[in-house]
């Protein structure tokens, strides 16, 4: 059983490695444009969305194009932090195996 003790301990440094990197994720601000900056955007690596500033210029133009630039830069920025946000926790949980599971 001395397995199952170092299995327990190594699943515990993985636990608070990932709760640094979840606040790391908090912390980490991502800045996505779209509309050749018409749209700006922050959102964190935890994927909340903190900011979204808008081009006055743009809402003088065409509502399909106004509605397509604003969703296209929210579609970004959601895959952007997904993506950092997967890439970090990868980091910390990838040397974690457990025997029988894989």
């Amino acid at each position: 059983m001395a397995g199952v003790g170092k299995l327990l301990k190594q699943a515990q440094k993985m636990q608070r490695q990932v709760e640094a990197v979840q606040a790391q994720l908090e912390a980490k601000v991502l800045d996505v444009t779209s509309g050749g900056g018409a749209v700006k955007i922050k959102i964190n690596g935890a994927g909340k969305f903190l900011s979204l500033v808008i081009d006055p210029e743009l809402l003088k133009e065409d509502p399909t194009l106004v509605s397509e630039t604003l969703l296209a830069a929210v579609q970004d920025a959601a895959n952007q932090s997904k993506a950092y946000n997967e890439e970090q926790i990868q980091s910390v949980t990838s040397g974690f195996s457990m025997p029988g599971l894989m």
